[in-house]
């Protein structure tokens, strides 16, 4: 079997919410697969910086600030890739916010907000990036998903409730796109020390927590998710479809 099978030249990816942490060395890890990205935050800035340190080590990045969380604004951007960066290949639904409180005190505009974020974009993004695979019968969706899809812990139930959604739409999405040659598949990171677990990582009770409910021992490294991506973004994982992988040093497989 050749490697070639994991090359991503030649492929257009977009990956929304890749200014910084996940999505971010989602981008770096596409590129140096090959792929030409397309970056996507709201915060134009931040999404400048990123794909400036991209094209400096020489790859092929575009930046579109947008909120996914406006259906006509993600319409309008899946046609500027289209047609100003060519047929989008490979979509990682990645945006995502974290928000902490008790349940019976969280406040509805927050648990609203969480969900369109986290869920309502899923499905906009999703829908209007499959309306352009569709007729040509070929692509991948990628979802980010979380621990969090499989269980919970107090102060986080509106995020587990979205994650978990998300793994529901990702296996919907494959059980109506796989007969166009879609595979849809999500990956379910356990902890890594991200900007949004800085609360978590920083707490030495916390950091003790994980270290110990967790197998391999400790945290994970952002690099570490690279290569199930690559590997979901790539013809390598043609008959793959509707699964999340979890990448969680074991947690998930023990109590």
């Amino acid at each position: 079997m050749s490697l070639s099978i994991f090359d991503l030249s030649n492929r257009v990816a977009f990956i929304t919410g890749s200014s910084r942490g996940i999505g971010a060395v989602i981008a770096r890890g596409l590129c140096q697969a090959g792929a030409e990205v397309v970056l996507n935050a709201r915060n134009a800035a931040e999404l400048e910086t990123e794909r400036h340190a991209l094209a400096k080590a020489g790859h092929k990045v575009h930046a579109m600030a947008f909120d996914v969380t406006d259906r006509a604004a993600v319409g309008d951007a899946v046609q500027r890739i289209e047609d100003d960066v060519g047929p989008i290949d490979i979509l990682f639904n990645n945006a995502g916010i974290q928000r902490r409180g008790p349940l019976e005190e969280f406040p509805p505009d927050t648990w609203r907000e969480l969900m369109a974020i986290n869920v309502d974009s899923v499905f906009y993004v999703g829908q209007a990036v499959a309306k352009v695979m569709i007729p040509r019968r070929r692509g991948k969706i990628v979802n980010t998903c979380s621990v969090g899809s499989e269980i919970a812990r107090p102060t986080i139930a509106p995020y587990t409730t979205s994650k978990g959604a998300v793994k529901m739409l990702t296996k919907a999405m494959c059980a109506e796109w796989a007969r166009y040659n879609i595979q849809v598949n999500g990956i379910g990171p356990g902890y890594f020390k991200t900007e949004l677990n800085r609360a978590l990582f920083t707490d030495p009770a916390f950091d003790e927590w994980v270290r110990k409910r967790t197998p391999a021992g400790r945290w994970g490294e952002l690099d570490e998710l690279i290569g199930i991506c690559v590997l979901l973004a790539s013809s390598a994982s043609s008959f793959i479809n509707g699964q999340v992988f979890y990448i969680d040093g074991g947690l998930t497989s023990v109590i």
